[in-house]
Formats: structure tokens, C-alpha cells, sequence
């Protein structure tokens, strides 16, 4: 048997640390067991998914220096390796589980299912069963005629216990009262990831599944498709999941999650790949410092821990300098050459720094903020706005949530959602725009912040405003839901 792992990230927004984790052990695992690592491209959510972020995607894991053998943009032998483009072949495995008795069509309204999950939570229950959803036959009938919407549904147990076996963690038991009667097929006849993985990694001959340990509770519904279909399961492996410094799930509030960000910032391929490898396993001898090379002969599997790997940017910091003080000096001038210090970028910046030059001097001065991650700004950088600096904060958060929403990260784009939220929070322009010019590049004499975003690229850009954020003392859970409703408000 040729062991075959895959990964499989949605492409819905920027490129996150968790995927390269994922994919890492993935690449590593297959390649120690001369396997194969396969790439696939879970789009089914036609709403979200953008070409654009599946080239973010596919470019960041390139970048650190991951490969695959098969996928979207090198092909192989079990393609297409996008999800929005195996419709058909989703949609025949569905019919086999209806016509079999194994999923049943479901027309109940989204006004029946929030009355039937009230009165589940009302019952002490959380889960829908087949027989919650159960409508007579003649009513199915007439939704039928009437043309009405459905999804297909799979039928599930209402009792007992399904026992799912794991790589890491041995016999895992998960009660089927816990498990819903899972959507398999969408209303517009898109799959939902569950039919989509199971179909996917049985045709594409996976044979271990590694995965975040948040899929756990899904594993009773894939074995259930597996048995359904009369096909062999892949070893699961769930892998613990990346933490913040305070335990908490890893979330962009509190750490920079893009790839993106860390490439813009300046951090060295090589040493986040390293520290995502440092993230739940260990070297045989300990070592922090090892290249990819070193951990595919390295690697082993059951040298994972199960403790909830913290994601420390400080920690990435410092590892990052060990990697940048063994460069050769012509090694460093190269580094820096490609990363940021090169013509390409020189003449992007020129057009907005010339015009407030008056000796070559000036230049680095007013772009020094476009060469550096965090900026060195505290509360007194915004005292010297017209705002009070409560108001700054909170307009620094819509402000936040505006461009997380944005897709195109052009300059009309931007200058557009920042006006329209100025105009909605009733607060002039050059106001609204001065703590996002500290916030950005660290001062309001820089050139147009709209045009900094640019050049600074959004992950880059929305990781300052959650600085400044924190930095002028950040906002409770309280605070954020009154923000939520009021931001709300003004949509």
C-alpha cells in the first residue's frame, strides 16, 4: 500500500498559519512512509471562495517550501482537484445513499428548523434525528409538486455509541445522540464538506486522513458514509490545535494568522516552517532549530503531544533570528534584496514619496513604516487627534470589520468603505482617517493612507489596526457585542 495524505483548505480568505501546520505534517508523515501528499481545493462554498484566495493559498505554502505530487495547479491522475468541479460525481454517490434508505430528501423551511431546535433545546437535546424531520408523505408529496427547495440529509443513529479509532489519541467514543442527521447535499447542489471528503478521499485513494482536532466530533458521520458506501475508512489522525498564549483557540483577534503577514513582515520561510514543526512535536534530540530536510528524517508520528501547541509571534521572533545570524553576509544582501529592497517595490513607493522629498535623504524617513511589522507606536501617538481616544478605538474596530469584509483590496475599494462607514458613524473624513494614519504608518504626515493599505497588502494592514486596538487598551467581551449591534446599525 502507498500511503497518501492530503490537505485540503478552503480558499474563503487569507492563507492561515493552521493550513502550513496541517500541510506540514501531512507532507511529513506521507514522505517518511514513502507516500505521497496530495493538495485539493474545498470550494463547495460558491459565496466565499475566490480565485484570489486560492492562489494566496497554493503561493503562501509554496513560499515556505511545501510541495505536493497532485493537485489544482499541477494535476495527477485523480483529478479535477476542485470540490466546484466534481459536481456530478457528488451528486451520483447522493442518489446511492437515497435510493439505498441511507439519506432521505429533507423540505423542512428554515422557519421549522429554528422552531424544531428551540424545542430541542428545550428538551435538553442538540441534535436534529431523521425522525425529528420527518414530515407525513402526502406534505412531502406537495412540497415536491410545488417545486419547493430540499437538501439531502443522511440518516444517522438515535442511540448508542460510535467508537472511531485514532492515530494519536487510540479508541475515541462519541455518543449518537450528539451526532445531527448531517446536510449532505446543499439546495443548490453543492456538497457539504462531509459528503465531499468522504467521496474525495475514497476515489483519490487516500489512506490517512491527518487533521485539527476539531474534526473530531464529525468522525462518527464519515465512518457512517464509509460503511454506507461498503468502503475501507482511512486512518484518522487528529492533531492538536494551534493555541493563543492564553490557551485559546488561535484566532487573528489575538496573533496574526495569515501566512501573508509573516512574509510581508519579514520572517524567513524557513523558520516559520520550522516553528510550525516545533508546534506539538519535537526533534529526537530536542533541538529547536531544524530545517524541513531534518524533520522528514527525523519524523515520526507518535512523537506528536496532544498538549495544545502555543503559538508564540515572539517565540517565531526569536527563532527567526537564529536563522537570519547564520545567513553569509551576500546570503542576507539577496534575502532582503527579494524580500522587500528591490527595484519592483522602489518604484511602486516612488510616486507617493517624491513629491514630499527635498533631499535623497528624506526617503527612508517616510517609508521606513512599509518595511516593518509591528510599528513602534503607544496610546500618546493618538492624543494628538481630534477624537477622544475611546471614539479612535472604536472607530479603528468598524473600521477593522469594514475592510475583514472587503474583497478587492484596491484604493477606490478602500477609500469607498471607509468614507461610507465615516459618512454611517457620522464623523467627518479627515477625522475618521487620522487614527487609521497612526495606526498604519505611526504618523498623520505619511502620504495617503488609502495608498499605504496598498502597498502594505491587506493582512499587513488589518494586523496594524488589531495593534492599535490593543494598544489603546482593547475591548471586553461586553464592549464587542454592544459594537457588534451598533456596527450592525449602520449597514
Amino acid at each position: 500500500m502507498t500511503v497518501r495524505t492530503r490537505i485540503a483548505p478552503s480558499p474563503t480568505g487569507d492563507p492561515h498559519v493552521g493550513t502550513a501546520y496541517i500541510a506540514l505534517f501531512n507532507q511529513c508523515f506521507a514522505r517518511a512512509q514513502g507516500g505521497q501528499f496530495v493538495l485539493r481545493i474545498e470550494d463547495t462554498d460558491q459565496q466565499r471562495s475566490t480565485p484570489e484566495s486560492e492562489k494566496a493559498i497554493l503561493d503562501s505554502l509554496r513560499w515556505l517550501g511545501l510541495d505536493w505530487q497532485e493537485g489544482p495547479d499541477v494535476g495527477g491522475p485523480h483529478g479535477p482537484y476542485r470540490q466546484s468541479e466534481r459536481g456530478d460525481i457528488y451528486k451520483t454517490y447522493c442518489e446511492e445513499l437515497v435510493e439505498k434508505g441511507h439519506a432521505f430528501h429533507c423540505y423542512r423551511t428554515a422557519e421549522e428548523l429554528e422552531q424544531l431546535r428551540e424545542g430541542l433545546r428545550e428538551a435538553g437535546r442538540t441534535s436534529l434525528k431523521p425522525s425529528d424531520l420527518a414530515l407525513p408523505e402526502d406534505e412531502i408529496e406537495k412540497r415536491r409538486a410545488a417545486g419547493a427547495p430540499f437538501v439531502v440529509r443522511m440518516n444517522v443513529p438515535e442511540e448508542g455509541t460510535c467508537v472511531v479509532g485514532d492515530m494519536l489519541r487510540g479508541t475515541i467514543e462519541i455518543e449518537w445522540a450528539q451526532v445531527d442527521a448531517q446536510i449532505l447535499l446543499k439546495s443548490d447542489g453543492m456538497p457539504t464538506y462531509h459528503l465531499a471528503n468522504v467521496v474525495d478521499d475514497h476515489l483519490m485513494e487516500i489512506t490517512h486522513v491527518l487533521r485539527g482536532e476539531e474534526w473530531i466530533n464529525s468522525a462518527p458521520k464519515h465512518k457512517l458514509l464509509y460503511e454506507y458506501f461498503g468502503w475501507e475508512m482511512p486512518e484518522l489522525c487528529h492533531l492538536p490545535l494551534l493555541r493563543n498564549p492564553d490557551k485559546t483557540k488561535l484566532s487573528k483577534r489575538k496573533n496574526p494568522t495569515s501566512i501573508l503577514y509573516y512574509q510581508r513582515a519579514g520572517f524567513m520561510p524557513e523558520a516559520l516552517l520550522n516553528y510550525l514543526g516545533r508546534m506539538g512535536w519535537s526533534m529526537p534530540d530536542e533541538r529547536e532549530k531544524f530545517s524541513l530536510e531534518e524533520m522528514l528524517e527525523q519524523f515520526d508520528i507518535q512523537r506528536v503531544s496532544l498538549g495544545g501547541p502555543v503559538f508564540d509571534v515572539e517565540k517565531l521572533s526569536w527563532l527567526n533570528g537564529l536563522w537570519i545570524r547564520e545567513l553569509e553576509n551576500e546570503q542576507l544582501a539577496d534575502r532582503l534584496t527579494d524580500w522587500m529592497l528591490n527595484r519592483e517595490n522602489l518604484l511602486k513607493v516612488l510616486p507617493h514619496a517624491q513629491g514630499r522629498m527635498e533631499t535623497f535623504g528624506d526617503f527612508a524617513p517616510l517609508v521606513s513604516f512599509l518595511a516593518s511589522g509591528q510599528l513602534p507606536i503607544t496610546e500618546e501617538s493618538f492624543s494628538g487627534n481630534k477624537l477622544p481616544l475611546d471614539d479612535q478605538k472604536k472607530l479603528l474596530q468598524f473600521a477593522l470589520w469594514r475592510l475583514e469584509a472587503l474583497r478587492a483590496w484596491e484604493k477606490d475599494s478602500i477609500f469607498q468603505a471607509v468614507k461610507a462607514l465615516a459618512t454611517a458613524m457620522e464623523i467627518k473624513l479627515k477625522d475618521f482617517n487620522a487614527p487609521l494614519f497612526v495606526a498604519i504608518s505611526g504618523t498623520t504626515a505619511s502620504f495617503s493612507v488609502m495608498e499605504a493599505m496598498v502597498l502594505l497588502g491587506p493582512d499587513l494592514s488589518r494586523a496594524r489596526l488589531r495593534q492599535a486596538i490593543d494598544l489603546l487598551g482593547g475591548a471586553g467581551k461586553k464592549v464587542l457585542k454592544r459594537w457588534e449591534k451598533e456596527y450592525a446599525l449602520l449597514n
